[in-house]
């Protein structure tokens, strides 16, 4: 793909067509993390954004900006869940038909919330890859108009558009760091600030369980992971897209993995001192703050927090298990 396909003018106008229908999310500052990570942080909280997730950004553009004809074949897509809700969000503002398929083993908080945004829901396969086979199945027989989770060109400058939010918010900002899954967030994000300002770091941020950007760009070319274990569901991709690849080489400083210990830390971290609820995907930045592996000193750093759509069966183990471990000391 010609990688200047998406730049900063695409993603400026991604920013005018869906500031009516998003929320502006607050950039807050945490001196605690600030304390514990040697710089000045502030979190980007996209947990407070319309469907709980930054997801919703590029779902409006892409689909705000399809022709007649393509909106009225109907839309269809695969998800993990937050895109699933961001496309039944924006489908059902422009009264389109939407059909998303999703793992069997979704978040059942994602699931109801796709299904009472109004979407058709069929749950399909292991993961996030099987469900992504079997809706292009569904979308070659019938001839719905597909609507890719990251690896396409709306939907990356939509999720750029956050980028743009914290540069308005705090125009020093030196380093912005976000999860990687497919990579749609960080591709826009990188875009949307290198094009601004060069010297602005993009740090994007793994589950060590599904590291398929990092694996790709080690390799110097997409590979596709044979399988990806994480609690992080959201960003439990096993190949990042073809576009998001081409711009993470281009403009990302870095990429970091994550443990399931350091990401578990960081959701109950954000709930016990930040008073925040995040899923696993939406935490990944913290968790690489608080395990002290990105050192960025006295620098402003934003912080990408995702999305907040976490099962509250499995935050309620966490917390028991936790509590459990303080009650054994």
């Amino acid at each position: 793909m010609d990688v200047h396909e998406l730049n900063l003018v695409k993603i400026k106008e991604a920013w005018q067509r869906i500031t009516p229908f998003v929320h502006q999310t607050p950039l807050q500052h945490s001196r605690t993390l600030s304390e514990i990570a040697n710089c000045q942080v502030h979190l980007k909280l996209e947990n407070m954004q319309k469907t709980g997730s930054f997801k919703i950004r590029g779902a409006v553009n892409k689909i705000f900006s399809l022709r007649p004809e393509e909106m009225a074949c109907g839309v269809i897509t695969a998800s993990a869940g937050n895109h699933a809700q961001g496309v039944a969000w924006a489908a059902k503002a422009c009264n389109v038909s939407a059909i998303v398929v999703m793992p069997e083993k979704a978040p059942i908080a994602k699931v109801r919330a796709t299904k009472a945004y109004g979407a058709n829901v069929v749950l399909h396969g292991q993961n996030y890859d099987e469900a992504y086979q079997h809706a292009r199945i569904l979308q070659a027989e019938q001839n719905r108009t597909f609507i890719h989770a990251f690896d396409d060109p709306a939907i990356i400058a939509g999720q750029g558009t956050i980028a743009l939010e914290i540069m308005s918010q705090m125009f020093d900002v030196d380093a912005i760091i976000a999860p990687i899954g497919g990579g749609g967030l960080i591709a826009g994000l990188a875009v949307a600030a290198k094009e601004h300002n060069p010297k602005i770091k993009v740090i994007g941020v793994q589950a060590a369980g599904a590291p398929s950007m990092a694996q790709s760009l080690a390799c110097g070319a997409r590979s596709c992971l044979n399988s990806v274990s994480t609690i992080a569901d959201g960003i439990a991709v096993k190949q990042p897209g073809d576009i998001t690849f081409d711009y993470t080489q281009k403009y990302v400083d870095e990429i970091i993995l994550v443990t399931e210990e350091e990401i578990i830390a960081g959701i109950l971290f954000m709930l016990e001192r930040g008073k925040i609820m995040t899923e696993g995907a939406g935490v990944v930045g913290i968790a690489a703050l608080l395990a002290d592996k990105i050192q960025l000193p006295m620098q402003k750093v934003a912080v990408a927090v995702s999305g907040g759509n976490i099962d509250p069966m499995l935050l309620s183990m966490l917390i028991e298990d936790k509590y459990h471990q303080v009650a054994c000391w």
